[in-house]
């Protein structure tokens, strides 16, 4: 497809030299997934986020996520109108299609977990009252290393809600000579235009539900899913979300690259950016590691 050619090229002059990170971020949006962009400060994760919302076309805002702020700054507050004698409920910024949770575990747990409900059934609560968000409702968070001063875990449940987390690292000598000469990789993020609609996006969505998944593999998905319960290499083995998300994400996969199945490469491909950070090894070892080395001892049917 033509347009989303155009997409990775715009992604590709935002995010130089890093072709798997644009791949992985647009999958986790077409599979209908939340983002988790994981790096030190300064490596492009926010360009990488506003140039996502601006090629997309979809409607975004963005929360700095701080020690101070409160879930009512994220899903919004019920106010007292002195005209009307009336109490409103005042909207906050996760009313929007795609939210830009900027430094996610700067705050506090209490307030990461303002979006737990959001993530996962696309509305919220207030007051006892259901209220629905967009129909095409993403967030892409990013988050700094733990080891960095005034950062909190993000706890499990709110890990298990992103589909992918990526990290972009430093670029290469020669693409970096390319950002330092270029100047202002923001400026061009900020400037990009539309090349998708929202209504496309929802489009591109559905096309991704019809990609075909053979049984042989679904099975082969299922032995690995089993693995990570009884090896004993983990705390907890993967939920039957994280495979109907890894499922998801490699029928995004194969669409993008113009397949109508998935592939067992697929599934590989993925592990590491949609499993490893709902894994935790009992001995603290790498649990992308361990998922890899567990996946290497499974045949594919």
């Amino acid at each position: 497809m033509q347009k989303l050619d155009r997409l990775f090229e715009n992604l590709n002059h935002v995010i130089l030299g890093n072709p798997d990170a644009t791949k992985l971020a647009v999958v986790c949006l077409l599979a209908r997934g939340h983002l988790l962009i994981e790096d030190i400060p300064g490596v492009g994760k926010t360009t990488l986020s506003h140039a996502l919302a601006n090629l997309f076309g979809l409607p975004y805002k963005r929360v700095q996520f701080t020690s101070d702020l409160l879930p009512s700054d994220i899903i919004g507050m019920t106010i007292f109108d002195m005209d009307s004698k009336k109490f409103h409920f005042k909207r906050g910024p996760i009313f929007t299609s795609l939210l830009l949770a900027d430094e996610i575990n700067r705050a506090t747990p209490k307030t990461q977990s303002a979006l737990l409900q959001a993530m996962e059934e696309q509305q919220i609560s207030v007051e006892g009252k259901q209220i629905d968000l967009a129909s095409a409702f993403f967030v892409i968070a990013t988050q700094n290393p733990l080891e960095q001063s005034g950062t909190f875990p993000l706890p499990e449940s709110q890990l298990d809600r992103f589909l992918i987390r990526l990290s972009l690292g430093y670029p290469s000598a020669e693409f970096e000579r390319k950002l330092l000469l270029k100047q202002g990789g923001k400026a061009i993020a900020g400037s990009q235009t539309p090349v998708f609609s929202s209504d496309e996006v929802s489009l591109l969505c559905e096309e991704v539900d019809k990609v075909h998944v053979s049984e042989n593999l679904v099975v082969y998905l299922q032995k690995i899913l089993a693995g990570t319960r009884t090896s004993g290499r983990f705390v907890n083995g993967l939920s039957p979300r994280a495979g109907l998300q890894w499922l998801q994400a490699a029928k995004a996969l194969a669409f993008i690259e113009g397949r109508d199945s998935v592939l067992p490469d697929d599934i590989k491909f993925l592990a590491t950016h949609t499993a490893a950070h709902r894994l935790h090894c009992n001995d603290g070892a790498n649990s992308s590691e361990e998922l890899a080395t567990l996946i290497s001892t499974i045949d594919v049917i």
